[in-house]
């Protein structure tokens, strides 16, 4: 369903299939609601209503892509919407990679790391920054995160300093 709507002179399209750079039309609504809610817009705006409504039919698809759990699961922690949050965060653990005393997550069929003396390998930028999603979707939580979460944030901030390049940036522009 395509939707125009206008925010201040602005018009916004929630749930349309648009490419560039965004996996599809659930990961543009999240990138949507992330941007909206990090204005911060309240959950009660209208065009922050509908973006999270499309956002909560297609969290209970089974077929969404890693990224786009990332980017719902941050969007759900923005909103306050902690059921989502959890159980998006729960889907995305069963397939993180736990390696090295790091967590962090890549794209499905990604051919694994080859290990070569005296060669660091950095991850493509779009791994870095699901990951990243994922860290700021389990350090977004009203009140605190629990230690728990915690515990786990610090194995992901362990992979993503990881991926530093020599300058202290990354690969990733986002």
């Amino acid at each position: 369903k395509t939707e125009d709507k206008n925010l201040d002179g602005v018009s916004i399209y929630l749930c349309v299939s648009l490419q560039g750079g965004v996996d599809n039309e659930v990961s543009l609504t999240a990138y949507i609601a992330i941007a909206l809610l990090e204005i911060p817009l309240p959950v009660t705006h209208s065009v922050v209503r509908n973006a999270l409504f499309c956002l909560e039919m297609a969290a209970n698809a089974k077929e969404n892509h890693v990224y786009t759990k990332a980017l719902m699961a941050y969007a759900f922690a923005l909103a306050g919407k902690e059921e989502k949050r959890k159980a998006l965060l729960k889907s995305l653990e069963k397939q993180a990679v736990k390696k090295d005393g790091s967590v962090h997550w890549q794209r499905p069929g990604k051919e694994p790391d080859v290990d070569l003396p005296y060669y660091r390998y950095r991850a493509p930028s779009a791994e870095v920054e699901m990951t990243a999603y994922v860290l700021l979707a389990h350090l977004t939580t009203q009140p605190v995160p629990s230690q728990e979460e915690l515990s786990f944030a610090s194995l992901i901030a362990k992979w993503i300093i990881g991926q530093q390049n020599p300058n202290g940036g990354f690969s990733s522009t986002q």
